[in-house]
């Protein structure tokens, strides 16, 4: 199930909604909500997939919304050196000062929009639209786990070392993704998150 191009708060909040309700319909194994889509695991053998796709279509059509609150944390971060090398790229794009793009990203309180692009990576809603800065033209090799980047109009943390193009200008030592864990991801969509600067070395 696939929405459109743009993410909104609204739209998420329907299919958090309806992810909600699919999880509990028979032969449904998974359910895994996306920016403006919805991934369903079923099987095939027991129910129709024709079926189950006029289900969502009525659930998208009741226009549900979620109204679950979601939890708010507080996830510390090191802002600049050697913790956010693009910060100062980020000044640059943006005509802001380091302090101002550090001020402002911790003015904000984002919304888990969903969890993607590796286990526990969260997609959050609300950056300021003045620190917007495009993706790099060469994606690094290894971005540290706990970094902290902006990609285009979003914000995230990468819980995993891993290649990635997002500029980043801060990192975190909070732990968001443990296969022990239950859930094993820290953060969930609905939850509220504010990054505190323990640090800035800009």
């Amino acid at each position: 199930m696939n929405t459109g191009a743009n993410a909104t708060l609204e739209c998420q909040q329907r299919l958090w909604a309806i992810a909600a309700k699919a999880t509990h319909w028979p032969y449904v194994s998974d359910v895994v909500p996306g920016m403006n889509n919805l991934t369903i695991l079923f099987d095939p053998l027991a129910t129709d997939g024709a079926q189950l796709a006029e289900k969502l279509q009525t659930a998208w059509d009741a226009d549900l919304i979620s109204q679950k609150a979601g939890r708010k944390i507080e996830i510390p971060v090191i802002y600049g050196g050697d913790s956010g090398p693009d910060l100062e790229q980020v000044a640059i794009h943006t005509g802001l000062s380091p302090a101002e793009i550090v001020k402002r990203h911790t003015a904000a309180e984002y919304i888990v929009y969903f969890i993607g692009f590796q286990p526990g990576f969260p997609y959050l809603g609300g950056l300021d639209p003045k620190l917007a800065t495009p993706r790099r033209s060469e994606p690094r090799l290894v971005v540290p786990a706990g970094s902290v980047g902006i990609g285009g109009s979003q914000t995230g943390i990468y819980p995993a070392a891993s290649p990635g193009g997002w500029q980043l200008i801060g990192r975190s030592e909070l732990q968001l993704f443990d296969p022990g864990f239950n859930p094993p991801t820290l953060l969930q969509p609905g939850d509220r998150v504010r990054f505190v600067a323990s640090e800035v070395l800009a």
